[in-house]
């Protein structure tokens, strides 16, 4: 369902809206789907274990709770595809609790719509949960994820 021209609704529970426009809604999986909002055309779900089957189109990245992706280099491709998707698609990121995996996610994003990797965290702080990015190393692979062919420049190529 690529292209469906439907994005999420500015101001939407755990809707990001990037600089470019693009909006990207993160979620927590231990909490359920609100029954009135719309449903993503595109997952990526940042867990350990495989994700439940959902009804529209997903990719399971491998990321254990508190930790870093398990394949950075499929990390980056899956991120970079999450981007470009939501240029004209619902997409949700999601892990356990939607702080720590699905905020180091969204900052990832931020830095392919050209956010400064070190203002990533913050801008996904001030914008989407003043919690998100959990960790230490969350942090760090944000700011590294700019200087690893991240920006604005990678995030454009369509």
């Amino acid at each position: 369902m690529t292209g469906t021209g439907e994005t999420w609704e500015a101001g939407a529970p755990g809707v990001l809206r990037l600089p470019s426009g693009r909006s990207v809604r993160g979620r927590g999986l231990r909490r359920p789907l609100d029954a009135q909002a719309p449903l993503p055309t595109y997952g990526v779900y940042l867990l350990g274990r495989r994700p439940p089957a959902v009804p529209w189109e997903s990719h399971w990245l491998r990321w254990p709770d508190f930790r870093l992706p398990a394949d950075r280099r499929e990390a980056r491709t899956v991120l970079a595809e999450a981007w470009r998707r939501a240029a004209a698609e619902r997409v949700e990121l999601a892990c356990g609790g939607g702080r720590g995996r699905t905020g180091t996610a969204l900052a990832c994003l931020a830095v392919l719509d050209g956010v400064p990797a070190d203002e990533a965290v913050a801008y996904v702080r001030a914008h989407y949960d003043r919690r998100a990015v959990e960790t230490p190393w969350q942090r760090r692979y944000v700011e590294r994820f700019g200087s690893e062919g991240g920006g604005a420049g990678a995030g454009q190529r369509q």
